[in-house]
């Protein structure tokens, strides 16, 4: 099995991401994920929406597994097989942003971890690093601000939305007063940068 990180947004696969797609008989993903990756996959590979993700370690040996973005980025890395990697929300914030990866601590608070998640980050911050939050349309951009401003520290917030997309949108602003996400596809910088 193969699972192959097709990128954030269009244009953002690796030459041997695509190289292993051109070779794909079977292709499992997202919607979203095989849509930016369709133009490489041959006319006669099976391609299909993942519609049960505990089903994915039982697939053939011979499977391409299609994870959005990178996946060892809250992806789907944590299969057996070969991980062939893609560029992340993580790289293009840090680029657009002008931040070091290297003073970035990344936090995941989708699904069920949004407290865990807003934790995390106050520990992060207090460490002095900028945390790349990754996060999901119910998660309280207001409450993790909140928080963060009662540490009297001089923060700033980025929400960046639809990252490599033709409608990518980010808003920094200060942790006073932080802009809004207005797509359900968001992550936020917190931090001093």
């Amino acid at each position: 099995m193969k699972i192959i990180g097709v990128g954030c947004g269009p244009g953002l696969l690796t030459e041997q991401a695509i190289q292993e797609l051109k070779k794909a008989r079977s292709a499992y993903g997202s919607d979203r994920a095989i849509e930016l990756a369709r133009a490489y996959l041959p006319r006669q590979c099976s391609v299909k929406s993942i519609d049960d993700y505990k089903k994915l370690p039982t697939l053939p040996d011979d499977t391409v597994i299609l994870s959005t973005g990178d996946p060892m980025l809250a992806g789907l890395g944590y299969l057996n097989g070969e991980v062939i990697p893609g560029i992340s929300s993580l790289q293009v914030a840090a680029a657009r942003l002008r931040i070091p990866l290297a003073r970035i601590a990344v936090v995941v608070a989708h699904g069920h971890g949004h407290e865990q998640g807003m934790r995390d980050t106050i520990d992060e911050v207090k460490r002095g690093k900028i945390v790349f939050l990754l996060t999901d349309p119910k998660f309280n951009v207001a409450d993790i601000c909140s928080r963060l401003a009662a540490l009297s520290l001089p923060l700033q917030v980025a929400v960046c939305e639809n990252l490599a997309c033709p409608d990518e949108r980010i808003i920094v602003g200060d942790i006073d007063s932080p802009p809004l996400p207005e797509a359900g596809l968001y992550s936020l910088v917190i931090g001093n940068f």
